[in-house]
């Protein structure tokens, strides 16, 4: 077969239409991946909005790809045709940037982010550096592997690198498409782990995800239900909304950290009154290397976390991701190929 099909957006902010291209070839370095299935993430908005500079149209996006192995380019060792391979926000670094040569990839001046620095998963076919690569552990199916590349990877790595340990209390603000792994791997890490949404309906989900505590922010003030469980050590904060964040900061114990994930240009209400008082700190926090996604795919699979996923066919791409944007999605929507 010497074509495939794309989802691919024409102009900015236009809909996603399937047509066929030539299929690609890999270069030196790079790999021809057969795509299985490939999340679809709030970032994609991002890209199809034109909302990061130099996004070029017509746009192929996607950046939770799962799938195998089909051609190899010259020079490409350690991979064979057939391995099954994940690549996620991390796609790829430039290796002579300041972070790079202090061994920082994924805060890459350069960072090569599919669908952004090349056409990405939404796609029967990809192509992408070696260094992207991730090997997808046996008995992982392609469409819950997908999401950890960005969703899962974000959550897992956040919180392995934070000041918490076992027995901690940990907050994750917001039960979606992040909160629900954030909850999970919380859980499985061995945090006392608090889930804070709005309203009642998401605590048996929460619950069930492995949440000891459930924080409605809708009836409590957060910071103090927080001080009433003992301060946290960490409060990850999935929502993309700055008001939300802000109100847990005095929630947190001495030396306690908001790590913040969830995107959004609002600033945060925090006055340094707040941090100086205790010790606490606020840190951003990217997503993670081709290393951070394949140790995050081998702990889910070794513990039992999933992304909880709705399955869609490529062609269905659009109205996928309307469904995502609308925040219907329960959580995220992972396109399929039939490959």
């Amino acid at each position: 077969m010497n074509t495939m099909r794309v989802a691919q957006v024409s102009a900015a902010g236009g809909k996603f239409e399937i047509v066929e291209r030539e299929l690609p070839q890999p270069g030196p370095g790079h790999v021809r991946i057969t795509v299985e299935a490939a999340g679809i993430c709030h970032t994609d908005a991002g890209f199809v909005h034109a909302g990061f500079p130099g996004v070029q149209f017509p746009l192929v996006t996607g950046h939770e790809v799962a799938g195998r192995i089909d051609a190899l380019g010259e020079g490409v060792t350690g991979w064979q045709v057939g391995d099954r391979v994940e690549v996620g926000w991390f796609g790829g670094h430039c290796g002579h940037c300041l972070p790079c040569r202090e061994g920082d990839f994924i805060d890459c001046q350069n960072l090569q982010v599919p669908g952004w620095a090349y056409p990405g998963g939404f796609a029967d076919a990809m192509v992408a550096p070696d260094t992207a690569l991730s090997r997808i552990p046996d008995g992982l199916p392609a469409a819950l592997a997908a999401p950890l590349g960005c969703a899962g990877v974000t959550t897992f790595n956040a919180l392995r690198h934070s000041s918490a340990r076992p027995g901690d209390l940990v907050a994750v603000l917001g039960v979606g498409g992040l909160g629900h792994l954030g909850v999970q791997y919380a859980s499985q890490f061995g945090f006392d782990t608090v889930a804070i949404a709005r309203g009642r309906d998401k605590e048996p989900l929460a619950r069930e995800l492995g949440a000891r505590h459930y924080i409605d922010s809708s009836a409590a003030n957060v910071a103090e239900a927080l001080q009433a469980l003992g301060g946290a050590r960490v409060v990850l904060a999935t929502a993309a909304n700055s008001d939300a964040m802000s109100a847990t900061v005095d929630g947190l114990r001495h030396r306690g950290q908001l790590i913040v994930l969830g995107v959004t240009p609002e600033p945060l209400q925090i006055s340094p009154l707040q941090l100086i008082g205790g010790s606490r700190s606020v840190h951003g926090h990217p997503s993670g290397t081709a290393q951070d996604i394949q140790d995050t795919m081998t702990f889910s699979a070794q513990t039992g976390v999933k992304p909880m996923v709705e399955t869609v066919p490529l062609e269905e791409v659009d109205d996928a991701f309307q469904r995502m944007l609308s925040g219907a999605a329960r959580f995220r929507m992972v396109l399929t190929t039939g490959n």
